[in-house]
């Protein structure tokens, strides 16, 4: 009973130091793990272009060349349309200072509290809001400086790959050696087909929500279309912060009750199809981790690392995954946080649109 105990107490302690080590070390971990993420994305490409007889480290730069192309078209996009937004800047601020002054006196009218004690509760809150504007400003520095080392992690990893594996592969014993290729296989190719996945579900989602914004007159609909997509990278909540955004701002701008009904409604279509038609399809059941692990790993990841954490967290566990179910004393761990297989009811309808959407992705 007391060696139980201790062995116990032992693993808590280890977990301890695991989690704090992760939370002291994440300016080091955050863009190596991201830039080796990245890179795995990016190897079907290098290896195509080594196969064409281009040099490894030219092949590399180019892999690097495309990612800066790609997240330099969608900053440039985005601020295409944040321009757009900020040209009509001083209507939506014309219109906030009517509906705050509608909302002051609901709150004078029904709860008895002043004009002034309102005021006077907003000013005791300008240093929070000055410190907030501060902390915004650091974190531009401090994410310029993130991205350079995720670059440059990326280039390293693609060209180092081979004397990385190998490395791996010299931590174990030459009888070890196959189930090690396997595991390291199946860790880039689980990485891989998830960020590929969510990249053409952020693109459908895209058009989707364009789609149904534009039909509604929402202003800026583009730009909304676009952060909405975005937002795809925070598993669960992501659509829906940025679709209360969406409804923030056109509510200031004057929009109609049924506009704002169908937003909401644009929503909930849009997920329908995601959920019953898109994912099957597109990401399948490649992160074999069910729901509640998922949650739990998103959790701990932005209590560890923040925003960061959240991009990562899934094909970091997916990967985890993958290492506990080839290690046997671990094989438990990996039953613990993997899918629960239930088979699901064909739905006719639901199978027809998802042939005929498979066609047109393939």
């Amino acid at each position: 009973m007391t060696i139980t105990s201790i062995s116990i107490i032992k693993k808590i302690v280890v977990l301890f130091l695991v989690f704090a080590g992760l939370y002291y070390a994440q300016g080091f971990l955050i863009p190596l793990l991201i830039g080796g993420v990245l890179a795995t994305l990016f190897l079907p490409f290098s290896k195509w272009l080594e196969s064409k007889k281009i040099p490894k480290g030219l092949a590399a730069l180019i892999c690097l060349i495309t990612m800066l192309i790609v997240v330099t078209a969608i900053g440039f996009l985005l601020a295409w349309q944040l321009n757009e937004l900020v040209k009509d800047f001083a209507l939506i601020k014309e219109k906030t200072v009517y509906q705050f002054y509608r909302a002051q006196q609901y709150i004078l009218f029904h709860f008895g509290i002043s004009t002034e004690n309102q005021v006077s509760a907003l000013k005791e809150q300008q240093p929070f809001v000055a410190d907030f504007i501060k902390l915004i400003a650091g974190s531009i520095t401090s994410i310029l400086t993130q991205f350079i080392l995720i670059l440059v992690y990326v280039f390293c990893i693609i060209y180092y790959r081979s004397h990385l594996k190998n490395f791996l592969i010299k931590l174990y014993p030459s009888t070890k050696k196959k189930e090690v290729e396997k595991v390291i296989f199946h860790s880039t190719r689980v990485s891989q087909q998830y960020l590929l996945g969510l990249a053409k579900m952020i693109s459908v989602l895209w058009v989707m929500y364009f789609i149904g914004f534009s039909i509604l007159g929402v202003k800026n609909a583009l730009f909304f279309a676009i952060l909405c997509g975005l937002l795809e990278v925070i598993p669960f909540v992501g659509n829906i912060i940025g679709t209360t955004l969406t409804l923030l701002v056109a509510a200031v701008n004057g929009a109609s009750l049924p506009m704002l009904g169908g937003i909401a409604a644009t929503y909930g279509i849009v997920q329908l199809i995601q959920g019953w038609v898109l994912e099957p399809l597109i990401v399948g059941s490649q992160v074999k981790i069910n729901p509640f692990a998922t949650i739990i790993a998103l959790i701990i990841a932005e209590l560890l690392w923040g925003i960061p954490g959240i991009f990562i967290a899934i094909p970091t566990i997916a990967i985890l995954k993958i290492v506990f179910d080839n290690v046997a004393s671990l094989k438990p761990y990996g039953y613990l946080i993997g899918e629960i297989v239930v088979r699901k009811k064909e739905i006719p309808l639901v199978k027809k649109i998802q042939k005929q959407v498979s066609k047109l992705i393939k």
